[in-house]
């Protein structure tokens, strides 16, 4: 369905003071406004779509409030009707990480989600895979590109041989060597990798290829014990290795012919494996916004947010990430904990993050990028009022430190503490063992996860339009009027346990994905 023709703007709390504009476009100066929280209003400027106009004088210094939250100071007086744009606007400082209001908020009195199923790979150790497909780890960057050959060769050769496999996955990675290993930091992206090779989508098999010199060694990768053991030479050898330097090895084509001839034991073991109905308590949803807009947090979030009640209701596990977009809303956070303990932990990890960027000589500012800001966000505080809201309103039960795993009992809604940058959230959100994952855009991209299906939500109807055979779900619906917030997260969840249970995404369908970026905060050498 079109926008709507007639001047629409919206306001997210009946005590803001701005309004962002919703038509297609935008609206030209001398608009009146016909309806809703600034009829009558006369715009002074042409307004883009998704920015903010001044529904009263706001003299200079005044907090501008949306969401009822101050999201700027202004610079100077702004007349209603006028464009508020981030030129006019100072940040406010950021809340500091003492005296916070620390589990005061009562859990919802939500009633168990029942009935709602769909159809996974159950793994030896309870966890529920949604795709079954083989990853081959790497310990280094220097084997990527004869990975890159020996997957190209398993695909063409073994795959049509084990039909019930979805795919093969060559975890590449820029780490591994030339870096400071034993630093402090550096247990982050070593632990990440390590637990992305243990993703539920990859069976338990536990496939990996080495260099030989690299100070990622696998005995450092995957200690004893870390891995799945399946029969007697792993348990005595380790995990089923191949060394590019090892002497066997005589020309280039003797390492790809090692692969794959490795990989044919875990693809047989793969290949047994079928479907079978699981509760949707077994999904663990990893949520992020990407190229996000002001309609982040008008459609698309809000909807992601009621979707992450749904399946927290239903017993199954959420993730909420990106440590500068929750920073500048950390007392909600911390307010919404389940107890003293888990306040504690996100002030841990937000103060870690803080000190992270400080040593960089860079702020929370820096998050905010030009297709945020062209797309009606003046600022991180107002970015981050929008984002905070895909993660619902639930209690917030734990908090994950960069690269850990989720433990079995650690069900709900969690905070896994991530930069905000797509490709390293999603990363260690893979290594938290997501087995599907939820995307909020408003500029739009391609991002795509070649081992966790990628659901990517449209905050507005223009752009579901325009990527017709990129978006999987439109939210714009919301602002147009013809679906509520209730409807949208409704739609989604049921989505997402027709994406677990194999329909495929348009990422998939096109094969697109990103490459995994490890979030390394050590030096390198």
């Amino acid at each position: 369905m079109n926008a709507p023709l007639r001047p629409l703007a919206i306001r997210m709390h009946p005590d803001d003071n701005v309004a962002i504009i919703a038509n297609d476009g935008g609206l030209p100066a001398g608009t009146v406004m016909p309806e809703g929280p600034a009829a009558g209003l006369i715009l002074r400027d042409k307004v883009p779509q998704g920015h903010k106009v001044a529904l009263t004088d706001i003299a200079a210094g005044q907090a501008v409030l949306r969401y009822n939250v101050p999201v700027g100071y202004a610079r100077e007086a702004v007349a209603a009707g006028s464009w508020v744009h981030e030129r006019l606007l100072d940040i406010p400082p950021a809340r500091e990480l003492q005296g916070l209001p620390m589990a005061t908020q009562p859990a919802p009195a939500w009633a168990p989600l029942a009935g709602y199923t769909f159809e996974g790979y159950v793994n030896a150790d309870g966890s529920v895979g949604t795709r079954n497909l083989l990853a081959i780890t790497t310990t280094v960057q220097c084997v990527a590109g004869v990975v890159k050959i020996a997957v190209e060769r398993i695909e063409r050769e073994l795959l049509p041989l084990y039909p019930n496999v979805d795919g093969v996955v060559g975890l590449e990675h820029g780490y591994g060597c030339g870096v400071a290993i034993d630093a402090p930091g550096a247990e982050i992206p070593i632990r990440t990798l390590r637990n992305i090779s243990l993703n539920p989508n990859f069976g338990g098999e536990v496939m990996v290829v080495s260099l030989g010199c690299e100070k990622l060694q696998p005995s450092r990768l995957l200690p004893p014990g870390s891995f799945p053991i399946h029969d007697a030479r792993e348990a005595e050898q380790g995990p089923d290795l191949v060394c590019l330097q090892d002497d066997e090895h005589v020309g280039f084509m003797s390492m790809i012919d090692d692969i794959v001839q490795r990989a044919q034991a875990h693809l047989q073991r793969l290949n047994a494996r079928q479907r079978q109905t699981v509760p949707a308590s077994a999904l663990v949803v990893g949520v992020q916004c990407g190229g996000s807009d002001a309609f982040s947090g008008v459609t698309a979030n809000p909807a992601v947010g009621h979707m992450a009640d749904l399946i927290v209701r239903a017993g199954g596990t959420v993730m909420f990430s990106e440590n500068t977009e929750v920073r500048d809303a950390v007392e909600q956070l911390t307010r919404r904990a389940a107890n003293a303990q888990v306040a504690q932990d996100i002030v841990r990890e937000l103060g870690w993050y803080d000190a992270y960027l400080d040593r960089g000589r860079a702020d929370r500012t820096a998050n905010t990028t030009p297709g945020n800001k062209a797309g009606g966000l003046s600022n991180i505080a107002e970015k981050a009022m929008g984002s905070i809201i895909k993660s619902g309103s639930g209690a917030i039960a734990s908090v994950l430190a960069p690269g850990e795993k989720l433990r079995p009992d650690q069900k709900g809604l969690v905070f896994a503490a991530t930069p905000a940058s797509d490709f390293i959230c999603g990363t260690l959100q893979l290594a938290a063992g997501m087995n599907l994952h939820v995307f909020t855009t408003g500029r739009g991209t391609p991002y795509g996860l070649q081992a966790c299906p990628v659901i990517k939500v449209a905050t507005r109807s223009d752009l579901a339009r325009r990527w017709h055979d990129l978006m999987d779900f439109n939210a714009g619906q919301i602002a147009d009027g013809t679906m509520t917030i209730e409807e949208a997260g409704q739609a989604l969840f049921e989505m997402l346990l027709a994406t677990a249970s194999g329909k495929k995404t348009w990422a998939e369908q096109w094969q697109l994905h990103n490459a995994l970026v490890l979030f390394n905060p050590a030096p390198i050498t």
